[in-house]
């Protein structure tokens, strides 16, 4: 028996430690993203990232061929537009999912927005854009990455967004973790980690009661009552169930009343009081009713990728980070988001005007 308790004990300090580990691999990799050197970031990314990662990005971005790819298509043209680019974390949490450990971080890239980029006209002033990501490592190396960069708000930032406006409130760096704990570096405590899962798919359990009226969704049984929920840009923020209901709930649902999470084919993380979520995609839809994001009742099925945090206190759901990817939801609906602002930009760009 005595043996076993041993065992038992070296194998959960293996698997604890691992994500510590883990967070401190990504760390170097956080650690090279904020001070960025653009004539060694290609071989740094290679240090990091398997040679056949499995990237996955926001829309345009899409599916990429490993960190060349990932240089090349993502971080070289976003340095060329913004050549002092930084990256500011506010949340770094670990854990195991379906067998395989991951690290999810959330936060924000920022510098001078100097030249246009994904044809959106560029301002010279500051910009910011929220990410989150996720990492799943085998043998110290990334060899998946599921990553939401929301680039409408630097469409709204460069006042180039061409969509109906949000309903919740916009704001160009959106606020990290009121208690500023969100970067844990402490053991890794499975027990813990644990219970805010619970907490959390209980109340995603509940949460999809729609059919039954709001009262089934129990939200004040899961949610504080000052909760905040942090929306991607075209959404926007809002504060207490009654923000959320109004602001997003509530258009959601009348236009797509079906919605169905897959949360068996995502990936769950529970890190201290954190939970984090990610999933390619992570729900089907129908678009039977009229009013999101400006679009009309299609009756098109559709899907949709979100990638979320969550901050547990007190037994409670305290503070909830989505991002959506906006711009793919559009693009399956038929609508070309930067089309539409190519043209209303069209006197901001240098070329002539016919």
């Amino acid at each position: 028996m005595e043996q076993l308790l041993l065992t038992w004990h070296f194998l959960l300090l293996t698997m604890t430690s691992v994500h510590n580990h883990n967070k401190e691999l990504i760390g170097r990799l956080r650690a090279v993203l904020y001070d960025i050197n653009p004539s060694s970031l290609k071989s740094q990314l290679g240090e990091f990232f398997a040679p056949d990662c499995d990237i996955k990005l926001a829309f345009p971005f899409e599916n990429l061929d490993g960190p060349a790819a990932l240089y090349k298509q993502a971080y070289a043209p976003l340095i060329e537009a913004i050549p002092d680019l930084e990256r500011r974390d506010f949340i770094v949490m670990a854990g195991e999912s379906g067998g395989r450990n991951w690290v999810g971080c959330g936060g924000h890239y920022m510098g001078v927005f100097e030249q246009p980029w994904l044809d959106i006209p560029h301002t010279n002033h500051l910009v910011a854009m929220r990410y989150h990501e996720f990492f799943c490592i085998e043998d110290d190396k990334i060899v998946e990455m599921q990553a939401l960069w929301d680039i409408p708000a630097v469409m709204m930032q460069a006042n180039a967004w061409p969509m109906m406006p949000s309903l919740g409130i916009e704001w160009p760096v959106c606020p990290g973790p009121a208690s500023n704990d969100g970067i844990i570096t402490s053991p890794y405590d499975q027990a813990q980690g644990d219970g805010s899962i619970k907490l959390v798919l209980d109340m995603l359990v509940d949460l999809g009661n729609n059919n039954e009226g709001v009262e089934a969704m129990n939200l004040d049984k899961y949610w504080h009552p000052a909760f905040n929920w942090y929306g991607p840009a075209g959404i926007g923020s809002m504060r207490r169930i009654s923000g959320f209901r109004n602001w997003h709930q509530i258009p959601f649902l009348k236009a797509m009343p079906n919605r169905k999470a897959l949360l068996e084919n995502g990936v769950t993380l529970g890190d201290g009081e954190y939970v984090g979520f990610t999933a390619w995609p992570g729900m089907t839809i129908t678009l039977s009713g009229d009013g999101f994001l400006g679009t009309a009742p299609s009756g098109q099925e559709l899907t949709m990728r979100s990638l979320d945090f969550w901050r547990c206190e007190n037994g409670l759901i305290r503070e909830n980070w989505v991002l959506v990817d906006v711009l793919d939801f559009y693009h399956q609906v038929g609508v070309d988001v930067f089309e539409r602002m190519r043209e209303i930009t069209v006197a901001r760009r240098a070329i002539p005007i016919r």
